[in-house]
């Protein structure tokens, strides 16, 4: 199977995370007006299985090192394939919930306090399970992105009139727990040494497969229930979907593919990184979701006067923040 030999290489796979998981959401910009969030959901959730699936019978089965996919599938115990199913169930019901909570309350409320916690949440329990890096580093490089995702929020609250907060930030809060939690179950079903897996755990491509399979069945509650009974907005059918065009349909096969190769990306560099490191760095994806607002979608041009001095302070402490985060494998 295809491994990473070096951090540098590593860091540049994180990278592409932060591209992909910050660029996802394009794909539901792109789909129609009246093309539900839901329904584009179900089009996202088999983009990201199709995605893990081709990298397992590709990079997962290539090469001379590791173990390939079948036979990795076929060795796992049922706690390597309970944690990278459950990690898909929670992370399912967190970006349902995060979305939600975008509609309710506006991106300045939810984007923040869900990202923000997941953040925090997600880098200490994987740096807790295994302790890889500076600690003191990694902290600031947190708290750096951190504040650069306040000053974001700060900028897109000058946009928005008035939302009800009270059930959005409730709903923010609830997703940004479980979106901090899903990572930690994905890494206890992975072996840290690549090369020479241990016997019983994932391999990286295995453990996307089954992570995206988890994703696609909880579907059925999650997203079928946000369908009849949705937070906010009017509820949609599945005869609505399966009206639905090639080309709508192949927009949010593409959201799918897009994120999948992040959270590819992401499992392959932690071999070399460390999972709270990966998780670290691709969490950042809320400041390139940032860069796509204000360079391509042009939200901020018309915003009110020194909003453009917020986007600057926020651009500074992203990159302060990711670097620390990188510096704190190399010191």
């Amino acid at each position: 199977m295809f491994i990473l030999h070096s951090y540098s290489s590593a860091v540049v796979f994180c990278i592409i995370t932060m591209l992909c998981w910050g660029s996802w959401a394009n794909a539901q910009k792109l789909s129609h007006k009246k093309w539900g969030f839901q329904l584009f959901y179900w089009d996202y959730t088999l983009g990201i299985l199709i995605l893990s699936v081709i990298g397992a019978f590709t990079l997962g089965s290539s090469g001379l090192e590791g173990r390939a996919f079948l036979a990795d599938l076929h060795q796992a115990s049922m706690s390597s394939y309970l944690n990278a199913f459950i990690g898909g169930i929670i992370f399912n019901l967190a970006n349902i919930l995060l979305v939600a909570a975008i509609d309710i309350a506006g991106m300045a409320v939810a984007f923040p306090v869900a990202i923000g916690l997941a953040l925090v949440l997600g880098v200490a329990e994987n740096y807790i399970a295994q302790p890889l890096g500076n600690g003191w580093l990694l902290s600031l490089g947190v708290l750096g992105v951190v504040i650069a995702i306040v000053i974001d929020a700060l900028a897109y609250k000058r946009l928005q009139q008035n939302k009800s907060t009270a059930k959005g930030l409730i709903i923010a809060l609830v997703s940004g727990v479980l979106m901090g939690t899903f990572y930690r179950f994905v890494a206890a079903s992975m072996t840290t040494d690549f090369i020479h897996p241990d016997m019983g755990l994932f391999t990286p491509y295995s453990a996307v497969v089954v992570f995206a399979v988890g994703i696609v069945l909880s579907n059925f509650v999650w997203n079928t229930y946000m369908m009849y009974k949705p937070l906010s907005g009017e509820k949609v059918s599945y005869q609505e979907y399966f009206r639905g065009s090639v080309g709508t349909h192949s927009i949010g096969l593409l959201g799918g593919v897009i994120w999948g190769i992040g959270m590819l990306f992401n499992m392959i560099a932690s071999g070399k990184a460390g999972f709270a490191i990966s998780y670290g760095l691709g969490q950042g994806a809320t400041m390139i979701a940032a860069l796509w607002g204000v360079f391509v979608w042009r939200e901020f041009s018309k915003a009110p006067k020194g909003t453009n001095r917020l986007l600057t302070w926020m651009f500074v402490c992203y990159v302060i923040g990711l670097i620390l985060i990188i510096a704190a494998r190399v010191v």
